[in-house]
């Protein structure tokens, strides 16, 4: 039987993550301010230049007009002339016109070197104001785009989770105002829209509580009979199982509300503890479906909510669990401090996943070729909530396929 070829994968999509480190020079970016710095300087560069040489021109013209001599030596008997710069006239034996043409030459060296000194010292000075414009364009091309800083600083913010920031741009009414204006009518709006889905939510959730509690009770107690029939006892079984389903769903969709706010209240978790801890509460199921669970935690504090992130450590051993191969399986779950940022990672065998489906495993309801409720491994929710939790404190959660078969789950949050 000829092999299967595997699925192509899709290019990685470009993400842009707001936590990215800085680059090592980031005075080299091609930034505006650079840009403009280049565009106030190099205009007054090529402006002196001009002026320069217009001056230059002139001052040149102005001698050369000038050359015609002011006075004639008809004769110059026991005349005796000396002189440092022009070495040629020192002597009395020359000829009339020979004395004439030495002091020619001799004047023409002198406009010449007069030239010569006022090209370099107006080039000096040239340099040196060259300097001081492009120091004084800098300065005035980073007052000029400190807003811009500032809206961008919050723009960072906002894709942090924190719908709460504002620019509150003072200043007068131009452009980079009614930017700034904009930019905050545009995340009042969403901070509106984000608070509202939330709050519903969180009410469906918690009015769908009591009827499935109410539900829950009543079907225990039926089963509680002895005397009830079989076929009676059978359905209250499936019944509470599909109650007990809709709660972990109910559950989920609350954590999944709670968990898209950033976090206010943080203290010291270590997650080597966490996922001891969440190791423990899948024990039992892992043994039941034959799956070893390994692996090395170190220690590895973060400032966070102990709950939320005691359920990301949860949430991936347990589908790590659930979703593996029938025999020999094993999950493999490491903590450890790498490069500042605490990491916890989760690996498992299990069934190949394409490259491709990577990120509709971290979408609600989505599972790995099945339908949204084609599953009773869970209510589809476990991924979302990780991710959704990771991001309330500061870090994220990277999925790729192992080779072989099964996941390498990756969060990374700062210390």
């Amino acid at each position: 039987m000829a092999a299967t070829p595997a699925p192509p994968q899709a290019p990685p999509k470009p993400t842009w993550d707001p936590r990215r480190p800085q680059p090592p020079f980031p005075w080299l970016r091609p930034t505006i301010r650079i840009r403009l710095t280049l565009l106030y300087g190099g205009m007054f560069l090529i402006a002196g230049i001009l002026l320069l040489s217009i001056i230059y021109l002139l001052a040149a013209q102005a001698i050369n007009s000038g050359n015609q001599p002011l006075f004639k030596i008809v004769s110059f008997q026991k005349l005796q002339v000396s002189s440092d710069n022009c070495p040629a006239i020192n002597t009395n034996s020359l000829p009339l016109q020979d004395f004439r043409d030495a002091i020619a030459h001799c004047m023409d060296q002198q406009r010449q070197t007069a030239l010569d000194d006022l090209l370099s010292r107006s080039l000096l000075a040239l340099l040196g104001l060259a300097v001081i414009a492009f120091a004084f364009g800098y300065a005035m091309a980073g007052r000029v785009l400190s807003p811009l800083g500032r809206i961008t600083r919050t723009a960072r913010a906002v894709a942090g989770s924190d719908l709460s920031r504002r620019i509150e741009l003072d200043g007068p009414d131009d452009e980079l105002k009614e930017l700034a204006d904009t930019f905050d009518d545009m995340l009042e709006r969403l901070q509106r829209a984000f608070t509202a889905q939330q709050r519903f939510v969180g009410n469906a959730s918690h009015e769908l509580r009591t009827p499935l509690a109410i539900n829950r009770t009543l079907l225990e107690v039926h089963l509680s009979d002895p005397g009830a029939p079989v076929e009676l006892q059978q359905l209250g079984r499936t019944l509470l199982a599909t109650n007990e389903r809709s709660e972990q769903l109910v559950e989920g969709l609350l954590l999944l509300a709670r968990s898209d706010n950033q976090i206010v209240e943080r203290k010291p978790v270590d997650l080597a503890e966490v996922a001891g801890q969440a190791v423990d509460q899948v024990h039992a199921e892992a043994e039941a479906k034959g799956v070893d669970i390994r692996g090395e935690c170190k220690t590895a504090v973060v400032q966070g909510n102990g709950v939320l992130l005691e359920r990301i450590a949860l949430n991936l051993v347990q589908n790590a669990v659930r979703y593996n191969v029938p025999e020999d399986g094993w999950v493999e779950v490491a903590t450890e401090v790498e490069h500042g940022q605490a990491v916890l990672t989760v690996s498992n065998t299990g069934p190949v996943v394409p490259a491709y489906e990577i990120d509709n495993l971290f979408e609600p309801f989505r599972r790995l070729r099945t339908e949204r409720t084609g599953s009773d491994k869970g209510v589809g929710l476990g991924l979302s909530i990780v991710r959704s939790v990771a991001r309330a404190h500061g870090g994220h959660i990277v999925a790729r396929p192992r080779e072989g078969g099964g996941l390498v789950m990756r969060v990374t949050l700062p210390l």
